[in-house]
């Protein structure tokens, strides 16, 4: 089962909720998912089309319970390789369509030669149940999410930007930042932060999965840290042996060419533990020396040799006099 549909049975599965939501809820999904057509003897025909088994049954017992109307069910599988099945929810004029509309506060509107299905009044801030009620409507509607192990996207489609800028309107309530694009004829609004989702998530009553991203987002967290941390332990390792190579060269060079015993005291016990030991760090360079001495002045002993080697090999005074960028 995908995530999208883990999130849906869960949100089909609750329960206690007051009739206004219940009828919030229906009212999102047949605005965004229904459509109508004339009935013969007058008043509309209403069909609501899904692929989600859960939410087809839901469907049927809502509007069976606050509607006192018994849909007609017909399922048609597809004759494509992975065969889904669709849930058709028919609704008569007759069987009592104009109940559910009432109930829900849609209403049909002719458009073009076409029949639209549109809100009669918009749920206000006040009503934050319903304004609940209905956006867990929109996303069992028209909505899915990513598997949060690949990335964070949430997106809810619609058929016209009007119910677009209403789900935006809706989410602005929580402080959600959606966004709408045009994708295939449709309107997607979407969400993209996992903060914003987990949020989503907390108001259409997902808490199940909630908690799941929230885990996931915290592992993959933890990886990203500790993958950060590696890779600046590894570059700064590089650097350490890189500058540990450099100065071990010039420390031979200039014992070859000019003789350790000719420099000063303090850069001739530098250029001595650095042979010694090529493979410790300034810090830990400077401790054993006597007195001792900091990282930032075991550098500058260091950059003294590498000046003196770059000297006599003829190269332009200064040339090496660069910080080594060596990790304690």
């Amino acid at each position: 089962m995908s995530f999208s549909s883990s999130v849906k049975s869960e949100l089909c599965r609750l329960e206690n909720m007051d009739e206004c939501c219940v009828l919030s809820e229906l009212a999102a999904v047949v605005w965004l998912n229904g459509a109508a057509a004339p009935a013969p003897a007058g008043g509309f025909n209403i069909r609501i089309t899904t692929e989600n088994a859960a939410f087809a049954r839901w469907i049927y017992r809502s509007i069976r319970k606050y509607c006192g109307i018994i849909p007609e069910v017909t399922i048609r599988k597809s004759t494509k390789l992975k065969k889904h099945a669709t849930y058709m929810l028919f609704m008569t004029s007759a069987s009592g369509s104009g109940i559910l509309l009432e109930k829900t506060g849609i209403a049909v509107v002719a458009e073009g030669g076409r029949y639209e299905l549109a809100p009669v009044r918009k749920i206000d801030r006040e009503q934050a149940c319903c304004v609940k009620a209905f956006l867990r409507g929109a996303f069992l509607a028209g909505g899915s999410i990513s598997d949060p192990e690949k990335t964070y996207h949430l997106e809810l489609t619609s058929r016209t930007s009007e119910q677009a800028d209403e789900l935006r309107r809706l989410m602005g309530f929580y402080g959600l930042n959606s966004r709408t694009i045009i994708r295939k004829g449709s309107y997607v609004t979407y969400l993209k932060e996992g903060e914003n989702i987990v949020d989503f998530l907390n108001v259409i009553g997902a808490h199940k999965a909630l908690l799941e991203l929230e885990n996931v987002r915290i592992l993959k967290g933890m990886r990203n840290n500790v993958n950060r941390i590696v890779n600046c332990e590894t570059a700064n390792l590089g650097k350490t042996v890189n500058a540990s190579v450099r100065q071990v060269e010039n420390i031979l060079y200039i014992a070859d060419n000019i003789g350790l015993d000719k420099l000063p005291p303090s850069l001739r016990e530098i250029a001595e533990l650095r042979l010694e030991h090529k493979d410790l760090s300034l810090t830990e360079l400077g401790q054993m020396l006597n007195p001792p001495l900091g990282k930032s002045g075991v550098n500058h002993r260091l950059r003294k040799l590498d000046r003196i080697a770059e000297k006599h090999r003829g190269g332009p005074p200064g040339q090496k006099d660069r910080k080594t960028g060596e990790a304690d």
